[in-house]
């Protein structure tokens, strides 16, 4: 179905002669009631940093001057601080062996990491990553990142979650949608300037989400990036976004790759 549904309204279409369109599905309506395309963001690389090529990234924030990594796999899990610079990776903490970490969201001053199947969440101190307590949530975890308000959970359903950051109850719920159909495999989360940016799992893109009506408002196109590191591993897939707000740098990565990039968003086509 995700396969489907950006085909069908998210991918380019080549125009001869002109700039690429976003697509409208296929048998769309004509005229005024026709779903409106979905801008295409090109990501203009500004730098490249190095990463760890064994890290499957799950979660990434940006957090006191470094960047913060959830690590996955079942007996590979931590959660790390990483040197910008160089990747250096200059204090970590792991997860139980037998669960794999995933989303991660910084929360005042913790980091709160989620599990796959466990419905575990950790909480961490955000200086020193020392670990100060666990929370429980239903379902899957995937992707976290928290709005100022509550923190976002998806779970690779059309559904983001709303959690209430102490107690960790679902306080609402984000339904997404692309031109009105769901859009299933939403990913790493990171929250911009009041908007949701998310990965969807095996996509080359960024969706930016409106969090009041659950719209994909933008698609940014990562196949540049994705092209350049020409990841020979299926499951090395983009995924991980953080957002630096004070120096307003937005970075990018993926699963077993090489690179951190920083990337700027160019205006829509």
């Amino acid at each position: 179905m995700i396969r489907n549904v950006f085909l069908a309204a998210l991918v380019p279409l080549a125009i001869p002669g002109g700039v690429p369109q976003a697509a409208t599905p296929a048998g769309a309506p004509r005229g005024d009631t026709a779903p409106q395309p979905v801008p295409l963001i090109a990501a203009r690389i500004v730098a490249r940093f190095p990463h760890d090529t064994t890290a499957f990234t799950e979660g990434l924030v940006w957090s006191d001057g470094a960047l913060v990594e959830s690590v996955g796999r079942e007996g590979m899990s931590d959660v790390r601080r990483v040197r910008l610079s160089d990747g250096k990776v200059t204090a970590r903490v792991t997860i139980p062996a037998a669960q794999f970490g995933e989303g991660l969201a910084r929360w005042r001053d913790q980091l709160v990491s989620l599990t796959w199947h466990d419905g575990i969440a950790h909480r961490w101190n955000a200086r020193t990553l020392k670990p100060i307590g666990t929370a429980h949530y239903a379902g899957e975890g995937w992707g976290l990142a928290s709005d100022g308000t509550a923190l976002l959970l998806s779970d690779g359903t059309p559904t983001i979650k709303r959690l209430d950051p102490v107690t960790f109850r679902e306080i609402g719920r984000i339904q997404v949608t692309v031109n009105g159909r769901p859009l299933s495999q939403i990913n790493e989360l990171e929250v911009v300037d009041g908007a949701i940016l998310a990965n969807v799992w095996h996509q080359p893109y960024l969706v930016r989400i409106d969090p009041a009506s659950g719209r994909v408002t933008a698609v940014i196109d990562l196949r540049p990036l994705v092209a350049e590191i020409k990841a020979s591993d299926p499951e090395a897939v983009a995924n991980g976004i953080a957002w630096d707000g004070e120096h307003r740098r937005l970075f990018v990565t993926g699963k077993l790759w090489p690179t951190v990039y920083e990337i700027a968003l160019q205006p829509p086509s």
